[in-house]
């Protein structure tokens, strides 16, 4: 199954919920997976973006769906990028 790294940024408004009720988090962990995305590994960093995750699904659509389903919320910005594993990369560049 198709891997992807999620980037996340909280707004002002994620920001206050997380600090409300951290264990949103895995809430909304359980309402990926019900899309049909899996959550495998989740990080929080420092720097221009909050989390760090790397999901597993089925395709670009399911990304897609938990992207807007998400964003449209108002409490996260999102960036998903499909993760190529480098063996994979490797029989590319020998075609």
């Amino acid at each position: 199954m198709p891997i992807y790294v999620i980037l996340s940024k909280l707004t002002d408004d994620g920001r206050e919920t997380i600090k409300d009720n951290p264990f949103r988090i895995f809430e909304v962990n359980k309402e990926i997976e019900e899309m049909g995305v899996k959550v495998l590994q989740q990080y929080a960093v420092l720097g221009p973006y909050d989390f760090v995750n790397i999901v597993e699904a089925p395709n670009n659509e399911a990304i897609v769906k938990m992207s807007i389903e998400l964003g449209s919320r108002g409490t996260v910005e999102l960036m998903s990028l499909p993760a190529i594993p480098v063996e994979e990369l490797l029989k590319i560049i020998k075609k």
